[in-house]
């Protein structure tokens, strides 16, 4: 569990305050697109997969349920093997789908890049 010591100024006492987490499920568009998720600051990609009987690709994420923890945009983009990736993009996991020879690869991409990408497919 993540925590964060706090030192009181009029005491030489420390604190410690836990921040509970959890983890949430997101299915990925897998066709190229960006994939857009509202979550708190500090969240964590812990896994991806791919699920056969929904033929999709998911990441669990975890994110803390702290209130004050503000809302960031993670951008996400799933890419196939042979397949080109901006040096920019930072590989978060592989999935792979066990009953055909397909690996989707799940990349971060920073939100400058989005942002101009959105943009570019708004024009």
């Amino acid at each position: 569990m993540g925590s964060t010591i706090l030192l009181n100024p009029s005491h030489s006492i420390r604190t410690r305050v836990a921040y509970v987490k959890t983890v949430h499920k997101f299915k990925l568009n897998s066709d190229g697109e960006l994939n857009r998720i509202a979550l708190r600051e500090g969240y964590r990609v812990i896994k991806s997969d791919f699920i056969v009987s929904e033929k999709a690709v998911f990441i669990w994420v975890e994110q803390p349920l702290n209130v004050t923890a503000g809302e960031v945009t993670g951008y996400f983009r799933v890419v196939r093997s042979g397949q080109p990736i901006p040096p920019a993009y930072r590989h978060v996991d592989t999935a792979l789908d066990e009953f055909t020879p397909e690996a989707y690869h799940v990349y971060e991409v920073p939100e400058e890049l989005a942002q101009k990408e959105l943009n570019e497919d708004a024009a």
